[in-house]
């Protein structure tokens, strides 16, 4: 309803009632007036009459003068509903004769007998009758009468109905001019009223149809609104301050948007990972659609005074504009507290977009205009700061999502330039020795791989090197690690510049190290194992104390397809040969022979039935190596190992590991070692988690899920316990499968491991695709971190992407006290190796203390 009808229309409801309740009054006062002064009049009139009657006949008045008198008394009152009648008594009757008169009512007879007056008032008239008692002057004429005596009555009667009608018919009159003068007076009162309420209503809701951004709040002025009513102005001056507070929170839809579409950008996929530096660009462009924004910079604490610092821009930008930049975020890092003089900065230029205007600032531009977020510590990635040179924004809210969007921003640029780091640090690490940058055992196995499908698909032969050093050990105690790295370090050169171009060097683990020689007949072969030989003969290394370090090495070889057929069965041949050239004295290449190649091959015949032996006779017995909370310096978990006692000799896993899954029983071999171990930790009372070696071969094996749940179930010990390592050298084919296994496992509360992880390009994939809770870094880089920068930083690397991902990381090989203090800087949660403990069938005290 609108104001000026609600007004209108209130008016005429409270005219309505006014005029209603003013003519009931009026009519109400008009009737007791009338009433009141007709009865007043009639009193006078009787009483004048009486006078009167008494003065005529107190002068003897004849009758015929007596009745002209009453007559014209009566005719004078009839104009107003006045009638007087004068009554005889019975008294006077007797004297004087009857005369024509009305009958007596009851009232006239009261009257008469009394000799008292009677007044009547009844709706339509007031009646009053008044007794005419003889006097003594009375009795001259009335001889019969006495003092006393009734004479007569005298009635004087005024009727209301004359005179109501009268009044009333004057008040109608007077409404029927006072009602249409109301309301005209109304209808101008609710015009005037309602065009100054629309006027000013009408100029408002104009200013509110503009509003369609936050922005425009700015623009409407309630205050300048005048409604002329002290109510309404006070009403609009409330919605005024209202406005102003919408002004400070309310956000720009525009802006929600933005920041929704920037959070969907957020997922970080491979793409962005590899190409992070366009991710950013393309985020610059996203934030120029709402903001105008002409650069985005984010800095990276590299080193304690190195610093990296990516700017960029929305277009070209000119050389001057560049350097205030630079200079402005160098001042911003200088002034806080926590960084002080921030040392070396590199800093990286990157355009967003080539074709948009060239970008050309003012110094105070640059300094007004930059919205930066800077952090007290480095964050993931190492990102300290991050920052946007945005224009000039019209409202506070504005600010708010910036910082908003800055420090979502600081997290995501930090997360990416993390995982590039590391995804780029690992895949290098994936392939290559991080000591030597040679070629390291995963890709060696892939490369032995791709070579045999090469070599059956043309025809032709191969070869393959295994290399041992001799007496190495003797360097790295007589001189330490860092002198044996280094020997390491000059040894592959040497060694690599002895091979032919397309020969394939890489470091099998340790000290040894294997070559893959394409396209080579067994002449070629000795020939080439031969120059390897010595070329590490005269390898000198010369020790920061001038010490001369020598070498040699024994070198075995194997002929595809001569010896062996497949990769696992040439370097075992291989292995064999460099045994038997150890056994013959060292530093010699043993070339095989006939008898050799048949002896090696009963060899391995001997292990395999030697493994089925194991099997059936039980003789597959359980070794359990500690696993260390470095925080807590407690012995939380242990690693089952799986060994063969054959006539009082342990034989290490290594040794029978493969050839068990090569004639296929290592399903049967696993299931041996779990149910002894589950059952030993449960009667030992071992409270903590238990790491169980699984074989990915053995999972093609419908039965090996089922068996393994009820040997859990069996021994009692609780699923969430038991933490099954998978390790990352085997390969899977059909991961798919793994996956299925996996999820299952976890289903049921088992935990998962990584075990290697960083030998192979696995370790990806499995962190993506599998629920993993340990991530066991391989040993080589914990043992070598201490010397080599290089392992440190993987180990890092690994560390921070696990604890980003939530993963707790288990250090192996730790083999002295430096190192397990490393790493409590490093903040690895547990540790693992001889240092803490060697494998043994007996569980250490919780409560570990360092062997003597």
């Amino acid at each position: 309803m609108r104001i000026k009808y609600f007004v209108f229309g209130a008016s005429a409801v409270v005219a309505a009632l006014f005029f209603g309740g003013a003519y009931w009054s009026l009519d109400r006062i008009f009737d007791n007036v009338v009433r009141a002064n007709a009865a007043r009049a009639s009193e006078a009139t009787t009483r004048i009459t009486f006078a009167s009657m008494y003065q005529l006949m107190s002068q003897g008045w004849r009758r015929s003068q007596a009745d002209a008198f009453l007559q014209a008394i009566a005719e004078s009152g009839k104009e107003n509903g006045l009638t007087v009648q004068i009554y005889r008594s019975q008294v006077v009757v007797d004297l004087y004769d009857e005369i024509e008169q009305p009958p007596f009512d009851a009232d006239l007879k009261t009257v008469i007998a009394s000799g008292k007056p009677l007044r009547l008032d009844t709706v339509d008239y007031a009646r009053h009758i008044y007794p005419l008692v003889a006097e003594a002057k009375c009795l001259r004429c009335h001889r019969n009468a006495e003092v006393g005596s009734v004479l007569g009555a005298v009635e004087v009667r005024q009727d209301y109905a004359s005179l109501l009608a009268d009044a009333r018919r004057d008040l109608y009159l007077a409404f029927a001019l006072l009602v249409p003068l109301a309301a005209l007076l109304a209808g101008a009162a609710v015009w005037w009223v309602g065009r100054r309420i629309e006027g000013s209503l009408d100029g408002l809701q104009a200013d509110f149809d503009q509003i369609n951004a936050v922005g425009d709040l700015r623009r409407i002025a309630i205050a300048d609104h005048d409604f002329g009513f002290v109510e309404l102005n006070r009403v609009f001056a409330g919605l005024g301050r209202l406005l102003s507070k919408l002004r400070t929170i309310a956000v720009d839809k525009d802006i929600l948007t933005f920041e929704i579409g920037l959070l969907e950008k957020f997922v970080i996929t491979s793409d962005v990972v590899r190409d992070w530096r366009d991710y950013v660009g393309r985020l610059l462009v996203d934030i120029n659609s709402v903001l105008p924004a002409h650069t985005l910079f984010s800095i990276f604490k590299i080193d304690d005074e190195l610093f990296d610092l990516e700017i960029f821009w929305l277009g070209p930008v000119t050389e001057p504009t560049r350097i205030m930049m630079e200079q402005h975020i160098r001042r911003e890092l200088a002034s806080l507290p926590s960084f002080g003089d921030i040392g070396v900065c590199n800093i990286h230029h990157h355009v967003a977009s080539a074709k948009t205007e060239p970008v050309s600032l003012s110094e105070d531009e640059v300094a007004l205009r930059v919205k930066s977020f800077f952090v007290d510590k480095p964050k993931i990635g190492g990102i300290v700061g991050i920052g946007v040179h945005a224009g000039v924004l019209e409202d506070e809210t504005r600010y708010l999502v910036m910082d908003s969007v800055l420090s979502t921003l600081l997290n995501v640029v930090g997360s990416v330039k993390a995982i590039y780091k590391y995804t780029r640090d690992l895949e290098y690490y994936a392939t290559r020795d991080p000591l030597t940058d040679l070629f390291n055992q995963r890709v060696f196995w892939e490369l032995s791989s791709y070579e045999i499908g090469r070599a059956q698909r043309h025809g032709y032969s191969f070869g393959l090197l295994l290399i041992d050093l001799d007496n190495f050990k003797l360097v790295n105690d007589n001189y330490g690690h860092t002198v044996g790295d280094t020997y390491l370090q000059r040894l592959a050169r040497q060694v690599q510049d002895a091979l032919r171009d397309g020969d394939i060097l890489a470091r099998y683990g340790g000290d040894e190290f294997v070559v893959l020689l394409p396209e080579a007949e067994a002449d070629a072969v000795v020939m080439v194992a031969e120059r390897v030989r010595q070329a590490i003969e005269s390898l000198d290394v010369v020790t920061p104390q001038d010490a001369h370090v020598r070498g040699t090495a024994s070198i075995g070889l194997a002929v595809f397809p001569d010896h062996a057929d497949n990769a696992k069965d040439l370097l075992l041949f291989a292995d064999n040969m460099m045994y038997r050239a150890k056994a013959a004295g060292k530093g010699q290449v043993t070339v095989p022979t006939q008898d050799d190649i048949v002896s090696v091959f009963r060899d391995i015949t001997q292990k395999s039935v030697m493994v089925l032996e194991a099997i059936e006779a039980k003789r597959v017995v359980p070794f359990f190596q500690p696993i260390l909370d470095i925080a807590e310096r407690k012995i939380v978990a242990y690693e089952v190992l799986s060994r063969i006692e054959l006539e009082g000799q342990i034989i290490r896993a290594d040794e029978f590991v493969e050839i068990a899954e090569k004639i296929g029983v290592i399903h049967r071999l696993d299931m041996l070692v779990i149910d002894q171990a589950l059952t030993i930790l449960a009667a030992q009372g071992h409270q903590g988690e238990i790491f169980i070696n699984l074989s990915p071969r053995a999972l093609v094996f419908n039965e090996f899920a089922r068996d393994l749940r009820r040997l859990v179930t069996k021994s009692g010990i609780l699923p969430q316990n038991i933490v099954f390592e998978i390790t990352e050298r085997d390969t899977v084919k059909n991961l798919s499968l793994l996956e299925r296994f996996l999820n299952d496992l976890k289903a049921d509360g088992f935990k998962l491991a990584i075990d290697d992880f960083g030998s192979g390009f696995s370790s990806f994939h499995y962190l993506r695709r599998f629920p993993i809770d340990y991530l066991k870094i391989e040993g080589d880089f914990i043992a070598n971190m201490l010397n080599s920068e290089k392992d440190r930083t993987f180990v890092t690397s690994i560390r921070s992407l696990a604890r980003d991902m939530g993963i707790t990381v288990v250090a192996e090989y730790v083999e002295s006290a430096e190192v397990l203090k490393e790493l409590v800087g490093l903040e690895v949660q547990r540790a693992q190796g001889y240092y803490i403990g060697r494998p043994a069938r007996h569980l250490l005290p919780v409560d570990w203390q360092p062997a003597e």
